[in-house]
């Protein structure tokens, strides 16, 4: 590997596959990681996972998945610019990956605030340590939505509905029928 000599990623994130993580790394360190990771934290073998995972790392090879992981990283800047200019602290100035950490402190409101009226207007996500002070942020990502085939156009709508739900400048309820009608466009298994 050119740029790393160990890299972690997840299996359900990074491939779309099934539940799990990965270790890669170059033949010098592979007995080592090996060593450190089987018996001793490794579970037990799950056949079906194993299969997920090698039809995941299949479909990753193809132009149709890298087209995807474009997209995934694309509309993450898109929503990391929008929510910094509702007025969110993106605490990295942006993004590379799929990931965006945003304080909403500079709504006026702290992190586990933010989750809780997030999810009453119908947007799920998590809290995260801040790496400064003992303030917590929110974490997304991209993943997902672009699975399910959003772009860059929902990615604005997405941080409105965030920052709208956050200022309290809307009814959850109201909120909630939006984040319906923004996903039932985008349904996760089209029939």
């Amino acid at each position: 590997m050119p740029y790393a000599d160990v890299v972690c990623a997840t299996t359900h994130k990074v491939l779309r596959g099934p539940r799990g993580g990965m270790i890669l790394c170059g033949a010098e360190l592979a007995e080592r990681v090996d060593r450190a990771v089987f018996p001793f934290t490794q579970g037990g073998a799950q056949m079906h996972t194993i299969a997920a995972k090698a039809v995941a790392f299949g479909e990753a090879a193809t132009p149709a998945f890298g087209a995807y992981a474009h997209q995934v990283v694309a509309n993450a800047r898109v929503l990391a610019g929008h929510l910094a200019a509702e007025g969110l602290g993106v605490i990295t100035g942006g993004t590379d990956t799929h990931m965006i950490i945003v304080d909403p402190a500079p709504l006026g409101v702290d992190g586990r605030t933010a989750r809780g009226r997030l999810a009453a207007a119908g947007i799920v996500l998590d809290c995260c340590v801040l790496p400064h002070g003992d303030g917590r942020g929110l974490r997304l990502g991209t993943a997902a939505v672009t699975t399910q085939g959003m772009g860059e156009a929902e990615m604005v709508r997405i941080a409105a509905l965030m920052a709208a739900a956050l200022r309290g400048e809307a009814e959850p309820a109201v909120t909630r029928a939006e984040v319906r009608e923004l996903t039932g466009g985008f349904p996760p298994y089209p029939e």
